[in-house]
């Protein structure tokens, strides 16, 4: 599995397309929102490190990790690796590890330099419980968008639809709050997560009701695994 991992992280390196993804557009799109905050100082801080997350989670993890999966089943990689001794589970952790590895570097750098321009967050396990959940959540929905993605090019098309809704909502939430329409927030993916970085950053979220902002997000995990179980693929269709 670490072999594998190893591996993968140099081909990251190694691709460009992988390497605009990960790292030139989340960082340029987390510089003008940190820009947008000093240059708007009444802009909710706590919004603003939701869209944060979201953009480093859904643009450097989500779509990498369709992008990733699509080339190495399209080269026939994925079918190879199958024929060696690591199970399905230790193939997908070690082919997913350094690009998830990579992502979370990402948002606690950017995160921390938020802190250090505009001031930390009041609750820093519930910020680390909202990452850790979208992570994952996202991972799982990457999977079952690569079952149903060609190619890397066509990861473009694929993940788009997600890319796009994922990101609004999670603005949308962030700097409108859930008084209005509540439930609707809540249930859509990446909503009641930046809700709670939102309350994670600001303060303001009791104890009590942390499990149930987190439910919606769970649940959305264990609707993205059951759905990447029956759509993935590990060979390209003939």
């Amino acid at each position: 599995m670490l072999s594998i991992a190893q591996g993968e992280l140099i081909q990251v390196f190694r691709n460009r397309l992988v390497l605009v993804t990960m790292f030139v557009v989340p960082a340029a799109s987390s510089a003008f929102y940190i820009y947008l905050h000093r240059l708007i100082p009444a802009l909710d801080l706590g919004a603003v490190a939701a869209v944060l997350v979201f953009i480093m989670v859904v643009m450097g993890l989500y779509t990498t990790t369709v992008t990733t999966l699509a080339s190495r089943r399209q080269n026939l990689f994925l079918k190879r690796l199958r024929s060696t001794a690591a199970g399905d589970p230790a193939i997908l952790f070690g082919l997913l590890l350094p690009v998830t590895a990579i992502t979370l570097v990402q948002v606690g750098v950017v995160l921390t330099v938020l802190t250090a321009v505009a001031g930390g967050p009041a609750d820093v396990p519930l910020l680390v419980a909202a990452v850790l959940a979208t992570v994952a959540m996202m991972l799982g929905l990457g999977l079952a968008t690569a079952g149903v993605t060609n190619s890397p090019e066509h990861a473009q098309v694929t993940t788009l639809p997600l890319l796009v809704g994922t990101l609004a909502v999670s603005g949308w939430v962030g700097f409108t709050g859930t008084e209005e329409l509540t439930v609707l927030k809540r249930l859509l993916p990446e909503g009641s997560a930046a809700e709670l970085v939102v309350g994670a950053w600001n303060g303001g979220v009791p104890l009590g009701e942390s499990p149930a902002l987190l439910a919606p997000t769970l649940a959305w995990v264990v609707v993205a695994v059951a759905l990447a179980a029956r759509v993935f693929r590990w060979e390209p269709r003939r």
